[in-house]
């Protein structure tokens, strides 16, 4: 990598968002720049692999037109051809490359879906394309109107500042531009992404030299390998393990005998038997290695009303540089964060969320993360969300698998500075009421309520609890996304639930119907609502202490025994009728004094009044 950051760079735009402009603008600066024109290899497609690999490291390359380089691929002259390998071909050679070399690109996931089958073709081998050669790139920028949106950020060396960047481009300096998300492959056609993110080397400041509390979260860029079809069937009766049913009740009959100057951890007892029944043991550790799963998720049509444009860019930038509520708790709580980007959904009201080919590589890439988490050593998953209409496709999610009315699913809608936006929440209940009544003649499977209503976000969330279930990983829920997930995840292996812990609904009303459904009795009821994910993390603090001091408090101490011999005297001086000492005497019942209730013998009538008001008197 260069000294300024970068050396690799894919520029994506839609047609006449300035990409072409953006990009030249980043090497201004630079004394020789060659521009390549894709198209020209229509030959063979292979020879721009080729020239990449003989460019010389005092070399700059603009490299334009793949999507012209694309067409030329899918030629009928260049068939039968194995397309995939050309295109790894050219992305192992941008990535060997010893050269600075941008490419420019369309954005292949902007606009409606082609109705033609050879465009459609030709969108998901660019597509396709797009993901493999941003993989092999440092950094991954989208141009929309001329504004850059860092997706991957590069990563400098401390102290350097990206000096190939103009001011305005360099990453975090846009108020709108995101922290970065970029495409990791996964071997699944249509599967999301996972993450691959920069951290800064040094501390975020604050205005006035005033440092930031807590440093950004150590983020999780490592891709996810595909999965073979084989391996796991997503179907109805999935054989997934359950927790361990000796060690909790062994765990809250221990807490008993714990030396407490209290009577003893209240409600956070079934904190300590579900950590014990995940860890199979009745002293279980707190969990030391936790990894924070940020699904992104896009929503469209009715379900996206009252979402502030670039809010979710802002929400991931916040996030993964530790700004915001996520960010930080997470840096705090020594969280791992890895940021998942799901497909996006299609408006449910029109049509349905995803296809089904789409689901399967979602419910696969979820189950790869909880894979990949529990080999590389995490203790405890904590399941997150963020992103357009996640609510609203949670609230239909959960309509239709427990039967709840929209409205009481959706929580109120409120803007910045706490504006509650009604005609919002209106178009949000509009668009999942019209959502179930255009699926009505549908299925009601897991899949199905996925394909129709869930979207990529849900998918990929059920695959991860799923997932999680069968690696013997606990998983918090926090949230709509998460608990939607946990529905759908329990029509296919009803186990999973037992290995989800809910340790506050948020005030959610969606939450709490699911919860009671799904018997996920919340740990603590504080309201909290600082973000999906954010709320459990803002008590992980606290769980982590409970299980700690109960591990490590010892049993409370038995009174010592008394030898007979040493039996202090009783007051008839035998010592029969002796108390230890400290003991409370033996209850007597008191002896009736005059007519009561506790009389048994019939009273005898005096023969006088007086004597009658005399007893009564004694």
């Amino acid at each position: 990598m260069s000294i300024d950051g970068w050396k690799r760079l894919l520029v994506l735009g839609g047609i006449g968002s300035g990409r072409s402009e953006f990009a030249l603008s980043l090497l201004q600066d630079q004394a020789s720049v060659r521009r390549v024109a894709a198209e020209e290899f229509s030959a063979d497609p292979s020879e721009l692999a080729q020239l990449l690999r003989r460019a010389r490291a005092d070399e700059t390359l603009l490299v334009e037109g793949l999507d012209a380089w694309v067409r030329v691929l899918l030629d009928p002259a260049h068939q039968p051809a194995d397309d995939r390998a050309t295109v790894a071909e050219l992305a192992g050679a941008v990535g060997d490359c010893a050269a600075r070399v941008v490419l420019v690109a369309p954005e292949a996931g902007l606009g409606a879906a082609p109705a033609e089958p050879v465009e459609r073709a030709f969108a998901d081998a660019l597509g396709t394309t797009n993901r493999t050669v941003a993989d092999a790139c440092d950094a991954v920028v989208l141009v929309i109107a001329g504004q850059p949106s860092w997706l991957k950020v590069p990563q400098p060396a401390a102290g350097d500042a990206p000096a190939g960047f103009p001011a305005a481009a360099r990453p975090g300096a846009r108020p709108g531009g995101t922290g970065g998300t970029g495409a990791g492959a996964n071997g699944v056609t249509g599967a999301p992404a996972v993450a691959s993110v920069g951290i800064p080397s040094q501390p975020r400041q604050a205005p006035a030299a005033a440092p930031v509390a807590a440093p950004a979260p150590t983020l999780v860029s490592a891709p996810v390998a595909g999965l073979d079809a084989a391996e796991v069937d997503f179907a109805p009766g999935m054989d997934l393990p359950m927790p361990d049913d000796t060690t909790g009740p062994q765990a809250v009959a221990r807490l008993a005998d714990l030396d407490l100057a209290g009577t003893g951890f209240g409600d956070l007892s079934r904190l300590v038997s579900f950590a014990a029944a995940t860890q199979a043991t009745p002293v279980p550790a707190a969990w030391d290695r936790v990894r924070v799963l940020l699904v992104q998720g896009e929503h469209d049509g009715g379900l996206a009303a009252g979402h502030q444009p670039q809010e979710t860019a802002r929400r991931l930038g916040q996030a993964t540089d530790g700004t915001g509520a996520l960010g930080q708790l997470a840096a705090a709580a020594g969280a791992d964060l890895q940021v998942v980007s799901a497909p996006p959904a299609a408006p449910i009201e029109f049509r349905p969320a995803l296809d089904e080919a789409t689901v399967e590589a979602a419910l696969r890439t979820g189950w790869a993360l909880a894979r990949q988490a529990a080999a590389d050593g995490v203790r405890l998953l904590v399941l997150a969300a963020v992103g357009t209409g996640t609510d609203g496709a949670a609230a239909a999610v959960l309509a239709a698998t427990a039967g709840t009315e929209p409205p009481m699913a959706l929580a109120r809608v409120v803007g910045p500075g706490g504006r509650v936006d009604d005609t919002a929440w209106i178009r949000r209940c509009t668009a999942v009421r019209d959502a179930l009544h255009r699926s009505r003649y549908a299925g009601r499977s897991a899949r199905e309520v996925l394909a129709e209503l869930g979207g990529g976000d849900i998918a990929v969330a059920t695959g991860v609890i799923l997932s999680a279930a069968a690696h013997r990983l606990p998983v918090l829920l926090d949230g709509p996304v998460g608990i939607a997930a946990g529905m759908v995840s329990r029509d296919l292996g009803s186990q999973a639930r037992h290995w989800c812990l809910l340790v506050d609904d948020g005030g959610h009303p969606g939450v709490r119907v699911a919860a009671e459904v799904l018997g996920l009795t919340p740990l603590m009821r504080l309201g909290l609502d600082l973000g999906e994910g954010a709320n459990a993390l803002a008590a992980l603090p606290m769980l982590r202490s409970a299980l700690a001091l109960a591990a490590a408090l010892p049993p409370h101490p038995q009174p010592a025994a008394t030898d007979a011999g040493d039996e202090p005297a009783g007051s008839d001086g035998t010592g029969e009728d002796a108390e230890p000492a400290g003991a409370e005497p033996e209850f007597a019942e008191p002896a009736p004094q005059g007519p009561g209730p506790a009389t048994t013998q019939p009273q005898t009538e005096p023969e006088s009044g007086v004597g009658q008001s005399a007893g009564r008197a004694g």
